[in-house]
């Protein structure tokens, strides 16, 4: 089983950036699924960017369209997460999730937690002033 490790969660104030990452143990293929959903308290896991690795893909929610980043580093068998332009409503524990044997998935697929078998013991971000 491939295991995901995170980091980079914190305190931050709105505005403000911060930058995760999830390294996975192994890539089993070419092409894989990996990527970041958010769960804040009393409300349901939410996929917030995807990357569709080896061919480059990238989906995000609209919550987090033109704010977020997710990236990867092939070679580190690493994914990031850049959030700039922090808002309180971004407050939540964020998980790194992966899907490493997959059909082709779309976009609503790909940001639907029910497609991911692997996952990160998650990160706290807080965006508080």
């Amino acid at each position: 089983e491939v295991q995901l490790v995170e980091s980079g969660g914190g305190l931050v104030q709105p505005g403000g950036s911060l930058r995760l990452s999830c390294t996975a143990s192994e890539t089993t293929s070419r092409t894989y699924y990996m990527g970041w959903f958010r769960q804040a308290p009393g409300k349901e896991r939410e996929g917030i960017a995807i990357l569709w690795a080896g061919v480059g893909n990238t989906y995000y929610a609209d919550s987090v369209k033109g704010r977020f980043t997710i990236s990867q580093d092939d070679a580190k068998n690493t994914v990031y997460l850049q959030m700039n332009s922090l808002k309180p409503e971004d407050t939540a524990m964020y998980y790194c999730a992966g899907e490493f044997v997959s059909p082709v998935k779309t976009r609503d697929q790909a940001l639907s937690a029910r497609g991911y078998h692997s996952w990160g013991q998650g990160t706290q971000v807080t965006v508080s002033s």
